[in-house]
This record gives structure tokens, C-alpha cells and sequence, in this order.
């Protein structure tokens, strides 16, 4: 299979109804922000005749408010209305369900501040990675055995830092 990108005006994308994620005004403004820093590198996910967002519903609102004329979509038409409703679920899942490397994206967002660029609008707000750990609370159990472990208090799993 091979996916086909096309660029469609955001008006003539259809949002899927049943969609199950929600957007803030602040993620909206955080993805424009992103568009016009680099670019509409994530094409919507579109599904049939009346062009269906599987995917991208927060990109197409920014679009919206941009005033862009079009966007990159990709067609998702193989998929049947199970799988195409299945995977919207599971695309957004899988995006909540990894972790981050505070010491690299410490290290990245540094990096990047000395070369100019401001990720401020992502409201990471540490001054170093062992600064991270007041967010997390190790639970009795995993203090004795591993110290070093600390548990999400978003998603329950646990993690080294």
C-alpha cells in the first residue's frame, strides 16, 4: 500500500463527529505556532467522498485560523469505517502512552535556546532534569527496591528518570 498526499482546503474537510479528542484553545494556538515555525509537516488523515478527518482535527482548526487555502491530507480510503474508527483511537493513544527522556529533552531544548529558537509556547517549565522528580512521587514499594524509579502520576507506569 501506498499512501497517497493530496492538498485539500481546510473548509473542504469534514470532522468526524464521533471524534473522540478534544482540543483547547491553547493546543490550537500551540499547533499554529508550530505551522508557521516549520512548516505543515503532519498531513490530516481524510476518508472518503466527504473527505472525513480520521486524524488532524486540531491541525485542520489551525489551519481554519491561519487562513490557509490548502493543506497536505493523506487518503485513508483502503480503510473500512471500523478500521478507520479504530485507528483514530489508536493514534491518539499511542502518542499519550510514551514517555520522555527529561535529561535529553533538557539537553535538546537548551541546545536549541542557544541557537535562537524559543519552545517557550510548550510550556516545558524545569530548570534542570532533577527538577522533574518533585512532579513524580516514588511509591514505598519501589523506593526500597529501586530508587531510581518514579511513577506517573498521569498513566500509573513507571519510569527512570
Amino acid at each position: 500500500m501506498q499512501l497517497e498526499v493530496v492538498y485539500l482546503s481546510p473548509d473542504e474537510l469534514t470532522p468526524y463527529e464521533g471524534n473522540t479528542r478534544k482540543h483547547s484553545p491553547d493546543d490550537i494556538d500551540q499547533i499554529k505556532e508550530s505551522i508557521l515555525a516549520d512548516g505543515f509537516l503532519d498531513p490530516i488523515g481524510v476518508w472518503g467522498d466527504n473527505n472525513l478527518i480520521v486524524e488532524g482535527h486540531g491541525r485542520q482548526i489551525a489551519a481554519k485560523e491561519l487562513g490557509l487555502d490548502k493543506v497536505p491530507c493523506i487518503r485513508l480510503d483502503h480503510l473500512t469505517d471500523t478500521q478507520r474508527r479504530d485507528y483514530a483511537i489508536r493514534h491518539n493513544r499511542t502518542a499519550e502512552l510514551s514517555g520522555w527522556d527529561f535529561g535529553k529533552l533538557e539537553e535538546e531544548i537548551a541546545a536549541l535556546e542557544i541557537e535562537g529558537v524559543d519552545l517557550s509556547g510548550l510550556k516545558f517549565t524545569f530548570a534542570d532534569a532533577s527538577a522533574l522528580d518533585d512532579l513524580f512521587a516514588p511509591a514505598p514499594e519501589q523506593e526500597e527496591k529501586e530508587p531510581k524509579k518514579i511513577k506517573c502520576p498521569h498513566c500509573g507506569e513507571w519510569f527512570e528518570p
